[in-house]
């Protein structure tokens, strides 16, 4: 009976680290990842996409152990927030102590650093610096303000800039910095309609955000006709990209109407794993291979966002 207990007790240990971790959402880090390692190879060597193969694992590596750390410390600091409207939660529910949430969350943030000191190069440290200054801002002092709304944003623009650093160096062109740019302005208005979720959101940031998905939208299409993207390559890109609005708008269009806690968490919930979608068909615009294998992680996101909680 002891040795059931004990089971019983690290599947509860395991499942509740892995409710903080937000475990569908790690896997929409790395794309952004190969987003940016793709455009820093497109601008600097041009079609052959020349980038280190371990430097973008290493990135994709430190990618997750911030988004991970990330989403620990803001749980940490919502502990009192969370006691009321979300008891379930690993903190308020006692599986998971307070004081192991906060040095978990600033371990993952550590360790992040030191792989990118290790393995990557000094531009990779600096941007993980970066976010992680920009993490801790978030979960800490801004959240729920709008330069919260803004970091928050920054922060997933970053991570595609992460990914650029696996060039290490050379001349970017200032028109692939427009992707990470209006992903930046994507995710701030996801995060600005999500602060409302418990209260159903708002109409307008519910109709802010449907817009900006337009906003997203139009910017992969003119950015395969000025590079100008291969028609096949083009075409496929276009197909994904349409598919990002209709999901999303699908969802989104829900919690416009009913406006409950449930539509508009699904709204976030579709909103966070179309960004997927949205690298891998910018990502199609460059190489279809690169493309095939960013969209298997949408595929293991969605499996996983049936178990566990996205927003």
């Amino acid at each position: 009976m002891s040795v059931i207990s004990a089971g019983d007790e690290l599947r509860n240990r395991v499942s509740a680290y892995a409710t903080l971790l937000r475990i569908p959402n790690l896997f929409t880090a790395p794309p952004d990842v190969f987003l940016g390692a793709v455009l820093a190879g497109f601008s600097t060597t041009g079609p052959g996409l020349a980038v280190p193969l371990d430097h973008v694992v290493s990135l994709s590596v430190i990618s997750v152990l911030l988004y991970g750390a990330g989403t620990t410390l803001n749980d940490y600091a919502d502990i009192a927030v969370d006691a009321v409207e979300r008891p379930e939660r690993p903190i308020p529910s006692h599986t998971v102590s307070p004081h192991a949430a906060f040095s978990f969350g600033i371990g993952l943030l550590v360790a992040a650093v030191i792989v990118a000191y290790v393995l990557v190069n000094a531009m990779a440290v600096v941007v993980t610096i970066c976010l992680a200054v920009m993490i801790s801002l978030y979960d800490f002092y801004l959240k729920g303000t709008a330069l919260g709304f803004g970091v928050m944003g920054l922060s997933r623009g970053f991570n595609v800039v992460l990914g650029m650093t696996a060039i290490g160096g050379g001349d970017f062109s200032v028109l692939l910095l427009v992707v990470p740019i209006v992903i930046s302005g994507y995710i701030a208005t996801v995060t600005w309609m999500a602060a409302d979720e418990m209260a159903g959101g708002t109409q307008r940031r519910i109709s802010v955000t449907r817009i900006t998905t337009v906003g997203v939208v139009l910017t992969v299409i003119l950015l395969g006709i000025v590079l100008p993207a291969p028609p096949v390559q083009f075409g496929v890109s276009g197909v994904l990209i349409v598919g990002f609005l209709a999901v999303t708008n699908r969802q989104l269009r829900v919690a416009s109407r009913l406006r409950t806690p449930a539509t508009v968490g699904a709204a976030v919930g579709s909103c966070v794993l179309g960004l997927v979608l949205v690298d891998v068909a910018v990502i199609a615009l460059f190489t279809l291979r690169l493309a095939a294998v960013t969209f298997g992680f949408l595929i293991v996101a969605r499996v996983l966002s049936s178990r566990f909680d996205i927003s």
